[in-house]
């Protein structure tokens, strides 16, 4: 049977275990994958939409643990085949 990851208090605990522990050893079944955006962004879009739409965007955003201006973009990355 595989160990529970702990609970953290700080990234900076977090970055320690991860550091030394084996994960091979523990459960990430549970774990939730993570995209990072290190790419600029630098141009600006302004559009206007349905106000339901626009609340069901930030209702799954909210689901997920992300800004809906983060959502929209990963459903035009994804249109346009970048990632």
């Amino acid at each position: 049977m595989k160990k529970k990851i702990p609970a953290f208090k700080t990234d900076k605990e977090a970055e320690a275990f991860v550091d030394k522990a084996d994960l091979t050893e523990y459960d990430l079944s549970g774990a939730t994958p993570v995209r990072f955006e290190f790419e600029k962004k630098e141009a600006r879009v302004n559009m206007r939409m349905p106000e339901p739409l626009l609340e069901a965007v930030k209702s799954r955003a909210k689901a997920r643990g992300i800004p809906y201006q983060r959502l929209i973009r990963e459903a035009l990355e994804q249109a346009v085949g970048k990632h």
